[in-house]
């Protein structure tokens, strides 16, 4: 057999790093991706279908209707319901970026995602769940302020700063979000292109990529550990504040109306550390990808739905202004039919 001793040097000629830029362009172009959820069994999908269109609808009529309650009560203006209101609108969102989506093609059976539709998915989740995050953490330095300086509340806590704290919230997290994105798009995927997940999440779209992945890796983990020990400490830090400012209140009532008035945000900022904590122990326990994207419902979907429960069995401010707006909805209800 003969060899081509000039096709030899004209290959050797070449730099290999030409060589490696093409081998990496002839790697098939992926302009799809399949999401294989929760399971494939045909007589599962209409209950999964039933029970999560159940869920969203209750997480965004929920939020929706503090959101109307905070909005059209003026009492509730306040620096606490201004929070609220914001957090629960990023849970709507939160839940829409990835539940819709798994209906639709529950209810097509196609699980079919393109490759640009999964980056988007991939960069709205990014945005809304580190924003939960530090939407979260203003809450409770709210809390702190209005609990340790009561005297000083609204003038620390005026409408500026309360403006400034959540667009610079919104800016870090979009800022967040486009720095992974772009992380991910120079990666190259070959054939593997099956998530084992109901969504296209972060960690799973890098363990799918054919290319070096150590620079997103390591900025992954650097910002799980700077984007959510920060957040985190400072809950740590405001409830540390708090519970020495009320031990040292000397009457029972006096402990008891300054615990209620935190009661309902460290419900949700347990069950949100909680549940995400024990999606990643879950996850690195176990080999299982279907085993992580079940856990993982808990705080993509869970969360969110249970968040205008606690606020409104806990909080008798918003009681009030729910019975009042369905009071004042019902009437105009009455009015235009009659």
């Amino acid at each position: 057999m003969k060899v081509c001793v000039k096709c030899t040097h004209v290959i050797s000629f070449f730099p290999r790093s030409y060589l490696h830029h093409m081998e990496l362009s002839n790697k098939t172009q992926i302009s799809e991706f399949f999401l294989l959820g929760f399971s494939e069994e045909p007589e599962l999908q209409p209950l999964i279908f039933g029970l999560f269109l159940s869920m969203y609808l209750i997480t965004v009529f929920g939020n929706l209707l503090i959101i109307l309650a905070i909005s059209t009560d003026p009492n509730l203006h306040t620096p606490m319901y201004f929070f609220l209101a914001n957090l629960s609108f990023v849970d709507i969102c939160f839940t829409s970026t990835t539940i819709p989506k798994m209906l639709w093609n529950i209810q097509t059976q196609s699980n079919v995602i393109t490759y640009e539709d999964c980056i988007a998915q991939m960069n709205f989740f990014i945005i809304f769940s580190v924003l939960d995050d530090f939407l979260l953490s203003v809450m409770a330095y709210d809390r702190f302020v209005a609990i340790c300086h009561p005297l000083h509340y609204t003038i620390i806590m005026n409408p500026q700063l309360c403006g400034l704290l959540v667009l610079v919230s919104w800016i870090m997290s979009v800022l967040y979000s486009l720095l992974q994105t772009l992380m991910v798009l120079r990666l190259s995927f070959c054939t593997e292109v099956e998530i084992p997940h109901f969504f296209c999440e972060l960690n799973q779209m890098i363990q799918l990529a054919c290319s070096d992945t150590f620079l997103n890796d390591m900025m992954m983990y650097f910002a799980t550990v700077l984007l959510g020990g920060a957040p985190l400490a400072g809950v740590l830090y405001s409830y540390s504040k708090i519970v020495s400012s009320i031990r040292r209140i000397s009457s029972a009532l006096g402990k008891y109306k300054a615990f209620s008035t935190c009661a309902s945000h460290l419900s949700v900022v347990s069950l949100f550390y909680c549940t995400g904590l024990g999606v990643y122990l879950s996850s690195a326990a176990t080999q299982s990808s279907h085993s992580s994207a079940t856990a993982s419902v808990m705080y993509t979907v869970v969360t969110p739905m249970l968040n205008p429960f606690i606020y409104s069995l806990r909080n008798r401010d918003i009681k009030g202004a729910l019975r009042r707006f369905s009071a004042m909805a019902a009437i105009k209800g009455l009015i235009v039919l009659g």
